[in-house]
């Protein structure tokens, strides 16, 4: 496959790319002072949230919040992958997308068979149209031509060679066909035969196509009660099924305002499903649900739901689809699941009680952390002590899986819940095994910047002030957005400054290391722009919460952002330091307690209550 797009293309583009255009080919925009406006094509509205700064090169919407560069509008408005939307753009300013490790060769390669794979499509149409009996099957299964059309569903006739004969007249057209999974070797050919033989054969094709809409492989159902119920094309090098889902191309093509994604299991289901005005279903490929098809359904939404069918499969697949999925749960996206009546799957439902009923139904879905605990209720009775000891054991290697975050941690706040235990003390459990990683703050209520006792009360007040604004937001929080809006400013920062920030730790604030890493990047790149370094933190977990604060206007022009920088540093090293007396005397008060004290240590005791 090709080499990652490397990052000093993305910023060209970025530098390049004018977002009003972008944008504005595609919405109607209008003047409001420096910036323009629109309804937001992502949600719908009367009235216009939806902003432009081409300052920024930024979008943001203040109603659903859907903010980005002109890279991210592609992905979140024609429904791309990063990769298609870098090459979209670069497209329209007539660049050349480089891949690391030079790859235009494999490129090339890379369009021969996809256009091959197109080309087998087309043919498998016309097969349909020609075949009676795979019509009658798809009209008895209520698709209509339109539907087909769309999905260019097609026909593999029943015959060993007709892919073969028709495509594979060379060698090197043979080798395109089995380098896609089209024809198979045979193990052992009788002479003077036909070494090769068509993989598909008298099945309902459906081509799977990516975003952009190139056919990279098919997945073929038999017309009767033959076994496999569903054939897949095989791993090559265009078609990997636990990247791929079905039904992307087409999500793109609806151009509805996607809220979520429905993950089905079947084409069948993704097919019905679009054709009843769910525009926004898509299938996995033979296989379970994978984190990498769940990054791919989150660059373009914020919720996922799970379809599955009401018997054991069902819930077996669903319980599968929850493991893999913990992983990419975190604040910010939402995974819920959906369980269909015995004996239903989308394709039968939707088909029997059309789009309306469909979608109420999945205002029922459960979210991910009470599928879990429902799962984990059903394999321990917590009305006993041994019953809620195994239920902890049970969610401990699932918490685990779970990235740092807030989503986290009400997660386990929900499983202490179930079983009556506080959930600062479950953690406590928690921690040696499935958490090893995990160190509680420091400045916690023994004492620190945000809950200072005695002595230390004046000075953490004396450490807010000094940040240089009293709003509600942490003086970090304003550093960083500081630093969003006027990137420049980051080398003004002394050295000394910026070596104190490197001996703070994140138990002591958390966020610090963001910080710091911007801080070092924009002092070593000061000629980037805040849209640049987004691009570049796209896959990051601080990114959506980046591109929020860096949507917020600002009154500060890049003279007060200097002197505002400084305050807000000097802010947060007071902060830490008022933090580090508080537990340094909270240590020696006890062991003056104890008297086990030294006489040094009773001196320094003797100084800080002076000082305070």
């Amino acid at each position: 496959m090709a080499g990652r797009i490397p990052q000093t293309f993305i910023d060209e583009l970025i530098a390049r790319a004018d977002i009003v255009e972008i944008v504005g080919s595609r919405v109607p925009l209008k003047k409001a002072g420096r910036e323009y406006k629109a309804c937001c094509p992502f949600h719908d509205e009367k009235t216009a949230s939806f902003w432009v700064s081409p300052d920024k090169q930024f979008y943001h919407c203040f109603g659903c919040g859907a903010h980005g560069t002109a890279l991210g509008f592609l992905m979140q408005f024609e429904q791309l992958p990063f990769p298609e939307a870098v090459e979209e753009l670069a497209g329209r300013l007539g660049l050349e997308v480089p891949h690391e490790g030079g790859n235009a060769p494999a490129q090339r390669g890379q369009e021969e068979l996809t256009d091959l794979l197109g080309r087998v499509a087309g043919f498998y149409q016309e097969c349909l149209q020609s075949n009676p009996r795979a019509r009658a099957y798809l009209q008895g299964r209520g698709l209509e031509g339109a539907t087909l059309e769309r999905f260019r569903i097609g026909y593999a006739p029943d015959a060993w060679n007709e892919v073969l004969r028709r495509f594979g007249a060379t060698e090197a057209a043979r080798k395109a066909l089995q380098s896609t999974g089209l024809i198979i070797e045979r193990e052992t050919p009788r002479p003077g035969s036909e070494p090769f033989y068509d993989r598909f054969r008298d099945r309902i094709m459906f081509p799977i196509r990516d975003p952009r809409g190139r056919v990279l492989g098919f997945g073929g159902r038999v017309l009767d009660g033959g076994e496999p119920k569903y054939l897949n094309s095989p791993e090559t090098e265009l078609f990997h099924k636990g990247h791929e889902l079905y039904g992307l191309h087409e999500i793109r093509l609806a151009r509805t305002s996607l809220q979520r994604l429905l993950f089905v299991e079947g084409y069948m289901d993704v097919v019905r499903l679009h054709q009843a005005g769910v525009a926004y279903a898509a299938a996995t490929l033979g296989t379970a649900t994978t984190p990498e098809h769940l990054r791919r359904a989150f660059r373009l939404v914020s919720e996922v739901v799970f379809a599955f069918d009401g018997d054991r499969a069902g819930r077996a697949a669903a319980w599968r689809a929850l493991q893999n999925a913990l992983p990419e749960a975190r604040e910010g996206r939402e995974l819920r699941f959906l369980f269909l009546p015995d004996g239903e799957d989308p394709d039968s439902l939707v088909g029997r009680e059309g789009r309306a009923a469909f979608e109420a139904r999945l205002a029922t879905a459960l979210p991910l952390s009470e599928y879990l605990i429902a799962q984990l209720r059903d394999q321990a009775d917590v009305s006993h002590a041994d019953g809620r000891a195994r239920f902890v054991a049970l969610a401990r290697p699932l918490l685990a899986k779970v990235p740092q975050g807030v989503y986290l941690e009400l997660l386990r706040g929900r499983v202490a819940e179930e079983i009556g235990l506080n959930s600062e003390r479950l953690r406590e459990l928690l921690e040696d095994t499935s958490d090893p990683g995990y160190a509680a703050p420091a400045h916690d209520a023994r004492g620190g910047a945000d809950s200072p006792r005695g002595m230390n009360a004046e000075r953490a007040a004396r450490a807010r002030r000094s940040g240089g604004s009293s709003g509600r937001r942490s003086i970090l929080t304003q550093a960083i957005q500081l630093l969003l809006h006027f990137p420049a400013v980051a080398a003004t920062l002394t050295p000394a400054a910026c070596a104190t920030l490197e001996t703070i730790s994140e138990q002591e604030i958390a966020g610090i290391g963001t910080l710091r890493e911007l801080l070092a990047a924009m002092r070593a790149h000061p000629a980037r722009s805040t849209a640049q370094w987004l691009e570049e933190w796209r896959e990051r977990p601080e990114a959506r919460r980046l591109g929020e604060l860096f949507s917020e206007a600002t009154l500060l022009d890049a003279a007060q952002a200097r002197t505002e920088l400084a305050g807000l540093v000097e802010g947060l090293i007071e902060q830490v330091r008022v933090g580090r007396g508080a537990r340094r005397y909270d240590e020696l008060l006890a062991r003056v307690n104890a008297r086990t004290a030294s006489a040094a240590e009773l001196q320094e005791f003797q100084q800080l209550l002076k000082d305070g």
